[in-house]
């Protein structure tokens, strides 16, 4: 049987025979009924720092396309099903250079599958992901490692790991994909800690940090790689609201002083509000709407039923800087 007949019956390649397109399996190759949460953060964050060992399906080749150099990612068609149930429909979205893009939804609407597939945790059922025009779709794995390389991921949670110092759980990505020395890493962490207001914090552990505080050693380890996206997962979740405002300012900060791109997915509207140049609001599985926040308030009766139902007064929320 060809390869071609092999991609008829939805095979991925004869190297990969057994494993269908859009089937997933799970962390560390473990196959997985249903579809993923974030909750168990480890998982992914070892994913992310060794080599992938998901089988990469193989798409058949279309006709190269060009992109803009403000388009950093560009999400085409993206659809994901699990069994019979389909997460997310006919995804379009683009994510300007430099700028900060907020993905907004309810529970279920689909934004933590569409942030797995964005990083490449999952793949998608049909559609593409370019990244820098590079569709991640078609990598190989070695191909998609170092494409991999460009994202910083920033956790709900944080994912550090209890019995590592804040030191250690920042250093971790350098120990993993860098030859640099010891005195080498000391010296890069601290400097990222006195960028994020955390001198004298390096041999403290996890359980010794505020939330505030667990979220900026988060993305420091995050930053430890130059990445030039980073990827935020409900940054202002669980967190009183004057914490919220300075992991706001925060992400604003990290944007301008590092000039990455900001990929947030949240279901917070005063945050959106505050740090989004472009938005899009996901309902079930499909995006409802797109634009600035205000073009989203005005897009529709159900998009302003969300902002409603949010108890946000959008009017008294200041707005990021063009």
């Amino acid at each position: 049987m060809g390869t071609a007949q092999r991609l008829d019956r939805g095979y991925a390649s004869p190297a990969h025979a057994q494993t269908k397109i859009g089937e997933d399996a799970g962390p560390l190759g473990r196959k997985r009924a249903g579809p993923p949460t974030l909750g168990d953060e480890w998982f992914d964050v070892l994913r992310l720092a060794y080599p992938f060992r998901v089988r990469i399906p193989v798409y058949v080749s279309e006709p190269p396309r060009t992109f803009a150099h403000h388009e950093h990612i560009v999400v085409e068609r993206l659809s994901k099903r699990f069994g019979d149930k389909e997460i997310l429909r006919d995804v379009d979205l683009v994510v300007p250079r430099g700028k900060t893009t907020v993905i907004l939804g309810g529970s279920g609407a689909g934004k933590t599958t569409l942030l797995r597939l964005l990083i490449a945790l999952d793949r998608p059922s049909s559609g593409h992901i370019f990244v820098d025009g590079q569709d991640l779709v078609t990598l190989n794995d070695r191909e998609l490692n170092r494409v991999r390389r460009k994202f910083g991921m920033v956790f709900q949670y944080a994912a550090l790991l209890d019995s590592l110092s804040v030191l250690e759980n920042i250093a971790f990505p350098l120990r993993e994909h860098t030859k640099m020395s010891d005195k080498e890493i000391r010296a890069a962490v601290t400097e990222k800690l006195e960028i994020l207001g955390l001198r004298g914090t390096e041999k403290l552990f996890p359980s010794e940090l505020s939330g505030g505080m667990r979220k900026r050693v988060g993305l420091a380890r995050a930053l430890m790689l130059k990445p030039a996206i980073l990827i935020y997962d409900e940054p202002t979740s669980g967190l009183d609201p004057t914490t919220s405002r300075m992991v706001d300012d925060l992400i604003e900060q990290m944007r301008e002083m590092f000039q990455v791109t900001n990929v947030v997915i949240s279901h917070d509207m005063t945050s959106a509000f505050r740090i989004a140049h472009r938005a899009y609001l996901l309902a079930e599985g499909r995006i409802a709407a797109q634009g600035t926040p205000d073009e989203i308030l005005q897009a529709s009766a159900e998009t302003r039923k969300f902002v409603d139902a949010s108890g946000v007064d959008v009017g008294r929320v200041s707005r990021p800087p063009s």
